[in-house]
C-alpha cells in the first residue's frame, strides 16, 4: 500500500498545481468591455470571481474523474500483480474480520494435499485476501494511549524456508497496512536457502513491483537454521529497531508504537508482543490473554501468566516485564 499512497500522493498533488494554475489564469484575464459601456460600469471583481467559478467547477469535475480514472488504473496495475500469483488483494472477501473461512467440498479435496505439505491450510491461505481486515483486541486504553511522533525507525525481518508464498506476502502486506510509514524502514525477507520455486523469481518479481525500494529479499546460499538467519537479517537492516518474526504472522492497527516507545526509553530491552492464534485449518483469529513466553525443559514453547504485581495494578495497558521480556500487543501467528 506504501507505493499506491505515493501515487495517490502525486495526483492530488498535480490537482492542486492545476486548480492554482486554472486560478491564477482566471485572475489575470483581461476585461474587455462592451461597446456602450464605460470604465466605471464595469464589475472586475465579480466577474472575475463567476469566470473563475465556472472555470474552476468544470475543470475540477474533469481532472477529479481523470484522477479516479488513473487511481483505479495504479489499483488494477497492483492488483495483478497479485492476480497473476493467483492470490487476491482488498479488505473483503473469506475470512473477512478474522472471521473462519471455508471452503467447498471440491475445494476441501484439493486442500489436502497443500495441507499435509505445509502444517496449515495453504490452498485456504490462496483463497483470503492478503489485506484481509483482522480484530482489533487491545484493551480499550491501549488504544486511547498517545505516543511521540519522533519514535525511531523499524526494520521488520521475517524469516523463511519453504513457507507459502500467500502466507509470506500476507505477513509483508499486514507489515505494511499496520505500520505507520514514517516509522516502518524497510522490510527484509530471509530465505534460508528454500526449495519451493515460487519462492524464488515469483516473489521476488512481486515484492520489487509492489513495494519498491521498500521490500528487500536476502537468500542464503546453503540452509543457516533460525538463529544465523536472523543474523543476516540484522546485517541488512538500516534501521534504528529490529523486529524479527515469523513469515506467518498478521500485525493489527497500534502495534508498533508501544514497542518502539519501550525501546525509546531503555535501546537496551527486548520486547516481545503478545501473540494471539491464527487457526491452522480455518485462519480464523482467536483472541490470547497476555501472558509471557517461555520454553519447557523440552523446548517446547510455553505461556506464563504474568506476575502478581502486574495483575494488582488493575491496568492492561501496561507491559509485563519478566526477566529480560516485555509483552506488549499486538501479532498474531499461525498455530502449527
Amino acid at each position: 500500500m506504501a507505493s499506491l499512497r505515493r501515487v495517490k500522493v502525486l495526483l492530488v498533488l498535480n490537482l492542486i498545481a492545476v486548480a492554482g494554475f486554472v486560478l491564477f489564469l482566471a485572475k489575470c484575464r483581461p476585461i474587455t468591455a462592451k461597446s456602450g459601456d464605460s470604465f466605471h460600469d464595469i464589475h472586475p471583481r465579480a466577474e472575475v470571481v463567476n469566470l473563475t467559478a465556472r472555470g474552476i467547477s468544470s475543470i475540477q469535475d474533469a481532472v477529479l474523474k481523470r484522477l479516479s480514472l488513473l487511481e483505479d488504473i495504479v489499483y488494477r496495475q497492483l492488483n495483478g500483480l497479485s492476480k497473476s500469483l493467483g492470490l487476491i488483494e482488498g479488505y473483503g472477501g473469506r475470512g473477512k474480520g478474522g472471521l473462519p473461512a471455508t471452503l467447498s467440498p471440491e475445494e476441501e479435496e484439493k486442500a489436502k494435499g497443500p495441507h499435509e505439505k505445509y502444517g496449515y491450510n495453504s490452498y485456504l491461505s490462496e483463497k483470503i485476501s492478503l489485506d484481509r481486515s483482522i480484530p482489533d483486541y487491545r484493551p480499550t486504553k491501549c488504544k486511547e494511549l498517545k505516543y511521540s511522533k519522533d519514535l525511531p525507525q523499524i526494520s521488520i525481518i521475517f524469516i523463511f524456508v519453504n513457507e507459502a508464498l500467500s502466507v509470506i506476502l500476507r505477513s509483508v502486506h499486514s507489515a505494511v497496512n499496520h505500520t505507520p510509514a514514517h516509522l516502518l524502514k524497510e522490510i527484509i525477507l530471509v530465505d534460508d536457502n528454500s526449495d519451493e520455486e515460487e519462492l524464488k523469481a515469483p516473489l521476488e518479481e512481486y515484492v520489487n513491483k509492489r513495494y519498491p525500494g521498500l521490500v528487500k529479499v536476502v537468500r542464503n546460499q546453503k540452509r543457516e537454521g533460525l538463529i544465523r538467519a536472523r543474523i543476516e537479517g540484522w546485517k541488512a537492516a538500516t534501521g534504528h529497531v529490529t523486529g524479527f518474526f515469523d513469515a506467518h504472522v498478521e500485525f493489527t492497527a497500534g502495534w508498533a508504537e508501544p514497542v518502539l516507545s519501550r525501546i525509546q526509553e531503555n535501546r537496551r530491552r527486548v520486547i516481545l508482543p503478545s501473540i494471539d492464534n491464527i487457526k491452522q485449518d480455518n485462519f480464523e483469529v482467536q483472541r490470547y490473554e497476555n501472558s509471557a513466553h517461555g520454553y519447557s525443559w523440552e523446548l517446547w514453547c510455553m505461556y506464563i501468566s504474568p506476575p502478581k504485581d502486574w495483575w494488582d495494578a488493575g491496568d492492561p495497558s501496561l507491559p509485563i516485564s519478566i526477566q529480560f521480556l516485555e509483552i506488549i500487543r499486538n501479532e498474531v501467528i499461525i498455530a502449527a
